[in-house]
């Protein structure tokens, strides 16, 4: 089991034996879901393995926190390091990496400002988020449960606690045998998938939700906007209502852990006349090629991983 999982687990600057990876039933985030964190991946080119947008990640990670005033007791470079650490410490290519920032101590009642904050980072192998072969296609239904607005949790935060409505969205997705939810906003506008953004081609334009959805401002979204950009695809961020969705000429969802899935069908309708479609194709072709570190313009967005990485000092006074 340890092996299928990862080896080492690197908790508060350790690095501990995955089954001692352990925090008290009494811990705060566990009880209130106040805890923020990451989801990264690491695959391998032509030049060992790399980190795919490791810096963005960071900064998303350290943004989240400071939205939910949990000061992390490392800097932004202190955790990098510490990812490519745990990354050359497990040796597993292709990896999904979680950074997770929670209070780790035990420590009841909601107003918890006090508590210690802790930073664990594990590195497991990487599996296809939405199944396997949703390189071609995955079925996906509207979900009757709503993205929360930002006034109420907000969305530029990657919190745990934020996806309480992803849960139940793809729980019921599942128990009726779709692959993925797509959940709506608040006004009724196409917002995103349990773990994914959601993008739709018509007429040769790339259209995806914008902030006016309260979506997450995925960093896998950010590259294929730029991506399809380069490609010549124009993209448009804008309201998305579910008739456009419906009869789209192709969609796909995009994420860290999903990568770029096409949607084939919605409910009883079905997306476009092949899955994936000629853009969704041209998309992905490109993407797996910057992953590979194929393309040099992309160059940057791959961090190296040192077979010898420099551990990380304690922060703590």
């Amino acid at each position: 089991m340890m092996a299928a999982n990862g080896k080492k687990i690197w908790m508060d600057g350790r690095l501990v034996d995955f089954a001692d990876a352990r925090v008290h039933v009494l811990n705060h985030t566990l009880h209130y879901g106040v805890g923020v964190f990451e989801g990264i991946r690491a695959y391998a080119t032509s030049r060992g393995p790399a980190i795919f947008r490791l810096k963005e990640h960071v900064e998303r990670l350290v943004a989240s926190a400071k939205f939910y005033h949990m000061p992390i007791p490392y800097s932004a470079e202190q955790i990098e390091r510490a990812i490519l650490e745990t990354q050359a410490a497990n040796d597993i290519v292709p990896s999904y990496i979680r950074p997770l920032v929670y209070r780790g101590e035990p420590a009841l009642g909601v107003k918890n400002l006090k508590g210690k904050v802790s930073l664990a980072i594990a590195v497991i192998p990487a599996k296809k988020y939405l199944g396997e072969g949703s390189e071609t296609g995955v079925r996906a239904k509207i979900s009757p449960f709503r993205k929360p607005h930002s006034d109420a949790l907000p969305s530029f935060a990657k919190a745990a606690g934020n996806y309480l409505s992803s849960y139940l969205a793809g729980a019921d997705a599942s128990l009726e045998g779709y692959d993925e939810a797509i959940l709506l906003d608040q006004n009724g506008y196409v917002a995103e998938g349990t773990g994914e953004n959601v993008f739709v081609v018509r007429s040769g334009t790339i259209y995806t939700p914008g902030l006016e959805s309260d979506i997450l401002l995925g960093i896998t979204r950010e590259s294929i906007i730029r991506l399809a950009t380069d490609l010549g695809h124009p993209v448009v961020q804008k309201l998305i209502s579910v008739n456009e969705l419906l009869s789209a000429d192709e969609a796909f969802f995009s994420g860290t852990y999903a990568e770029i899935a096409p949607i084939k069908q919605v409910g009883a309708y079905s997306i476009g006349h092949e899955s994936p479609g000629p853009i969704t194709r041209d998309v992905l072709a490109a993407f797996q090629r910057a992953i590979k570190g194929e393309e040099p313009r992309y160059a940057d967005w791959l961090a190296p991983v040192p077979r010898i990485v420099k551990a990380v000092a304690r922060a703590r006074a």
